[in-house]
């Protein structure tokens, strides 16, 4: 059975237009099922503005139903792939709410921080954020924001099953669980995603402490000496500064 959004006899006359080029402004035509189309008057490529790709961020058949994607959609798409990895994880964890929240927390700050910070390897960290607890989860009575010694060793298999689960490349699933075996290693060589979703973590314990009133002021100040991207330090003054202390 053919996609019906995909199958022509279901179209109508919207399912011809003209859009603009974005380099030289020439109307060019799109059916509704191109992904891109190369402007006759420039020759620049570009992505369909109207095309709705929102089951192909998530069916492994969509090459074979939309055709070869865009590189710009091919990055976006990975990036959507986190909205699963979330629900999967609130499964994974049942009724235990503390990581699911917690997971959730570090998933929208590890968003923002990666949107802010250059040369991060967005799907690989929002994966990893939000499986950061499913392979590390909290221990009660022990404050996270202690990073853990290199001896600590993570089990990255009920991640690393999650993502197979939901039908993750592998080369997506080597990049999270690599990502998440160096969250806590104590190594000079640490690239920006790693960092991200360091200070993710601490503005996750962070915020939660300061909820809470069981940090000390310095307490307060080890934390944010600890993150170490502008986007993370600018996020935890943001949090001192709603807190009345």
């Amino acid at each position: 059975m053919k996609c019906p959004g995909q199958d022509t006899q279901y179209w109508n006359e919207e399912a011809i237009y003209e859009a603009t080029c974005p380099q030289c402004e020439a109307m060019v035509e799109f059916y509704k099922d191109d992904t891109t189309r190369k402007c006759h008057h420039c020759g620049h490529r570009f992505v369909n503005p109207k095309m709705d790709f929102g089951c192909a961020a998530y069916c492994q058949f969509a090459e074979q139903c939309l055709g070869t994607l865009p590189e710009e959609f091919v990055a976006e798409r990975h990036n959507l792939f986190k909205d699963k990895v979330a629900v999967e994880v609130k499964r994974y964890f049942k009724n235990d709410f503390k990581n699911i929240r917690r997971a959730a927390q570090t998933g929208n700050h590890a968003e923002e921080l990666g949107r802010r910070t250059e040369g991060v390897d967005m799907a690989a960290l929002l994966c990893s954020a939000y499986l950061l607890s499913v392979v590390y989860p909290h221990p009660h009575g022990s404050p996270l924001y202690e990073v853990a010694t290199s001896t600590q060793k993570l089990d990255t298999v009920a991640a690393r099953d999650i993502l197979q689960k939901l039908g993750a490349d592998k080369t997506l699933i080597s990049k999270t669980t690599m990502l998440l075996q160096s969250v806590f290693e104590e190594t000079d060589a640490v690239d920006s995603t790693v960092e991200v979703i360091r200070d993710a973590h601490l503005l996750t314990e962070l915020e939660d402490a300061l909820k809470q009133d069981r940090v000390s002021e310095a307490e307060v100040a080890d934390i944010r000496q600890q993150i170490v991207t502008t986007a993370g330090r600018q996020a935890a003054d943001e949090l001192f500064a709603a807190v009345d202390r």
